[in-house]
């Protein structure tokens, strides 16, 4: 039986990650009071996120919302790009499942929380914004790829799974695969601004299984 792993405490986990990655060429463990203050501030960069967007979220906001001071908030992340990343990364982690072993609902499970963000204002916007500044700012390039990783991170192992499970073939490329299924909801929003609903997401995860799934009669050309 998969273990659940509730909202709280993902948070919880990631804020301890983010610790470490900080930390860990120290061989002293973590100050405590270092990872509190992180929780807040990172708590408090998520609420500025979706009530302001990525324009609202500043050092000085930050600090403000969450009492941190500044030159505390500098020394977790010294560049506003930090800062943006470790808040989008978290909110993109709050939002991830775990996996159940149902290729179909798990997938479904995460294209519905991906398109829920690109529905948002928040997160929609900041994709949009680090988009644009990837292509001229090496930093958001960065960014934009550390998200592309942790965005797509669950539905890999999802795909992973399933190839070792005889459900998706062995020759799968997960690559494309993963652009197979993201790919549609971020250019019907990004690209053709429009809207979709969850029917789509269904259609976009049906039609991959009926491409790829060895369980299901493969898809056959018209006539």
């Amino acid at each position: 039986m998969p273990l659940f792993i509730s909202t709280e405490l993902r948070y919880s986990l990631f804020c301890r990650y983010e610790t470490f990655c900080l930390t860990r060429s120290s061989v002293r463990p973590p100050d405590p009071r270092a990872v509190r203050s992180r929780d807040a501030a990172l708590a408090s960069a998520r609420e500025l996120l979706i009530e302001r967007g990525l324009a609202g979220l500043t050092h000085g906001a930050v600090a403000a919302r969450s009492g941190i001071s500044r030159a505390t908030l500098y020394r977790h992340w010294p560049e506003p790009p930090d800062l943006v990343r470790a808040t989008l990364a978290l909110h993109i982690t709050l939002s991830q499942s775990r996996p159940t072993g149902d290729l179909r609902a798990d997938l479904l499970t995460e294209l519905a929380a991906t398109r829920a963000m690109l529905h948002e204002p928040a997160s929609e916007q900041g994709m949009r914004v680090i988009i644009e500044r990837a292509a001229v700012d090496p930093e958001f390039a960065e960014v934009k790829e550390a998200l592309y990783r942790s965005g797509t991170r669950v539905v890999r192992a999802i795909l992973a799974d399933a190839i070792a499970r005889a459900e998706l073939p062995a020759e799968l490329d997960i690559d494309l695969a993963i652009d197979q299924l993201h790919g549609p909801l971020f250019f019907r929003r990004l690209v053709a601004n429009r809207t979709f609903d969850l029917d789509y997401v269904h259609a976009v995860v049906d039609d991959f299984l009926r491409c790829h799934s060895t369980k299901l009669p493969r898809q056959q050309g018209t006539s």
